[in-house]
């Protein structure tokens, strides 16, 4: 009996039927594998774009695109032109709060948006304003933080005044943040970045934010309101409160500093 292939001159030939199986398990291999290199590559790219230094770097491109921002469009003018007349009342001041915890992301100094809350708003309603504007925007600083750079920065924590800053904040995070706040000396928008570098909770965070900015940002408020009359008494106390703090947190820090040279 003759085999599947039949032989013409020493030469074997494969059916039909044969020849198109290898064909399709040869093929197989090169159709199973394309759509895996563009899953691969998105994967890959996935893994580039969220990986801590890109995140960071995304941090860093979003801080100076938005201190660019504040230097083109100049928030200090509101203390020499006045408000919008377009705004005004309780949409006014939603505005201004949003506005102001914009600008302290973007690293302008808070005393100026509270000069000029309290120059806009009068004493009560600034103050109002202004300390809402300073939860949302160091909120929004800790989430950013947070976010983008907590997992690239964290494995530099190894300064021993690093290291002490992180495990005071971690694990005393209220009290400290607290204390930073009302004896003002470290920058709003520094101290935001390392809370959020840290392992502090944000909860606590915005509580001891909102209760330790209340004096300074009355104080400020006050003398914004009352800055037309510098000899008046509320004025003359609104500088007292401003600068008795930060003596105080002048003096904390002297006496502390045999047990920073200790750390």
């Amino acid at each position: 009996m003759l085999d599947a292939t039949t032989r013409s001159g020493g030469t074997a030939t494969a059916s039909p039927r044969a020849s198109t199986a290898e064909l399709a398990v040869a093929a197989s291999p090169a159709t199973t594998a394309s759509p895996a290199a563009p899953t691969r590559f998105a994967a890959r790219c996935t893994r580039v774009l969220l990986s801590p230094w890109s995140r960071l770097s995304l941090l860093v491109t979003l801080l100076a695109a938005a201190g660019c921002a504040v230097l083109l469009f100049e928030p200090q003018r509101l203390l020499t032109e006045g408000w919008p007349p377009q705004l005004g009342g309780a949409a006014a001041a939603v505005v201004f709060a949003v506005a102001y915890g914009v600008c302290t992301v973007a690293f302008v100094p808070r005393p100026l948006l509270n000069l000029a809350a309290g120059a806009l708003f009068g004493s009560q309603l600034g103050t109002g304003t202004a300390l809402a504007g300073t939860v949302l925007g160091a909120g929004i600083a800790f989430c950013l933080g947070r976010a983008l750079g907590q997992d690239a920065l964290r494995p530099l924590l190894r300064g021993r005044w690093l290291k002490a800053a992180d495990g005071q904040l971690s694990r005393h995070g209220f009290r400290s943040m607290l204390a930073i706040r009302l004896f003002p000396g470290v920058p709003f928008w520094a101290s935001n970045y390392c809370a959020s570098f840290s392992r502090m909770g944000l909860l606590p965070f915005l509580l001891a934010t909102g209760l330790g900015s209340i004096p300074n940002t009355a104080a400020y408020a006050v003398a914004g309101a009352r800055a037309s009359t510098p000899t008046s008494p509320a004025f003359l106390i609104a500088l007292a409160c401003i600068a008795v703090p930060a003596l105080a947190g002048v003096v904390l820090a002297w006496r502390k500093r045999h047990q920073l040279r200790r750390l």
